[in-house]
């Protein structure tokens, strides 16, 4: 049997007839870009996270970077980020010339909530909340820290569609919420796509300004801008997926039950789920100390992982600049020589997922 680490074309199967009916509607309509189809779906996703506004855009790292622009952030000013986090969280701090101040994740592989005041100083600017995984940092003591030292949060829910801490959702608790719709994601498209949402008003304005190469009206150009603008296609197939989204989630849950249910091994730890946070497993997560042989072990049997991620941003060649080493931050370290993502899709059948799990416990 072969069993790949992600299988889009389930997801995609399970409702083909609306996402093939949808991309002909918008390419008979003859409109492609900043349309009807991207204006309804960001009043429907900004109803569905809980907030007033929402700005579609062309990627997730569009998203972060714009959304601190539009925050105020520029050089000189620090922003406090996980260390585990993907490289695209600290890319989005360096392109507005800002620092980023890496903290260690907790047990739950995201933002230690706990460490992060010692590392606050009078040039933090921001606070970066990444939802890794499909769930939620420890949001109850980023918003106190937040409110204690008038430090804005900027979420980045790039793997957090609908994950919600104590009923609230992901994306809505900070001043700027950023997503993606990269392909994988929950809310994934069919190609790039991500959106900013808000409660500010004034933010959302300048940042449908600004992605708009910096103009409201046409040749009307106030500020050096940006072309990043959700076309048409990719909204309107998000308006389709959006509506199932939560069914889409609950049945990630079901899986991610039947592995935390169904693998007994002592080699292996399955990341657990936060109190108070729905989880949305984006992916799901194992540690295992011998992680290579497992990962050549899998593939021998026709199983596909991932890691998520092997190269902490602070030691990649792109930020060898910032003069980090080996052993700077051990936990994030050792999570990157232990972590691994194992097959989770929609779609996915349980025989597919009992092979898998016989698979994991007959490793040794």
């Amino acid at each position: 049997m072969e069993i790949l680490a992600n299988n889009l074309k389930r997801q995609y199967d399970l409702y083909a007839k609306e996402y093939e009916e949808k991309a002909l509607a918008v390419l008979r309509k003859g409109w492609y870009v900043l349309g009807t189809e991207v204006s309804s779906f960001e009043q429907e996703f900004a109803d569905y996270v809980g907030a007033k506004y929402c700005v579609g855009l062309a990627s997730g790292l569009d998203a972060l970077w714009i959304g601190l622009k539009a925050m105020g952030i520029k050089e000189g000013d620090e922003v406090i980020v996980a260390a585990n986090a993907y490289i695209a969280c600290v890319m989005s701090i360096t392109m507005n010339g800002a620092t980023p101040i890496f903290v260690e994740p907790d047990e739950y592989d995201n933002l230690d909530a706990n460490k992060v005041e010692e590392k606050i100083t009078p040039s933090t600017k921001a606070i970066m909340a990444v939802h890794l995984y499909g769930q939620s940092c420890d949001m109850d003591q980023l918003m106190k820290l937040s409110q204690k030292y008038s430090i804005p949060i900027i979420e980045d829910c790039a793997q957090a569609h609908g994950t919600k801490f104590n009923g609230k959702t992901c994306g809505t608790f900070g001043k700027v919420g950023c997503f993606s719709f990269y392909p994988t994601k929950g809310l994934g498209a069919f190609g790039d796509g991500g959106a900013i949402v808000t409660d500010d008003a004034e933010l959302a304005d300048y940042v449908r300004m600004y992605r708009n190469y910096g103009s409201k009206v046409r040749y009307e150009n106030e500020v050096v801008g940006a072309n990043s603008r959700l076309d048409e296609i990719q909204a309107g197939l998000l308006r389709v997926k959006l509506k199932h989204l939560d069914t889409l989630n609950e049945e990630r849950n079901q899986l991610a039950k039947r592995y935390l249910e169904g693998i007994q091994n002592p080699l292996i730890t399955c990341l657990q789920t936060r109190p108070h946070c729905y989880n949305t497993y984006h992916q799901f997560e194992i540690h295992c100390p011998k992680r290579d042989a497992l990962i050549t072990y899998l593939k021998d049997l026709g199983i596909g992982t991932i890691i998520h991620y092997p190269i902490p941003p602070y030691l990649s060649k792109a930020y060898a600049y910032l003069g980090y080493q080996v052993g700077d931050f051990p936990i994030t370290e050792q999570y990157a020589n232990e972590i691994l993502s194992i097959p989770m899709y929609n779609g996915m059948t349980q025989e597919e997922q009992d092979y898998v799990i016989n698979a994991i416990n007959a490793f040794e």
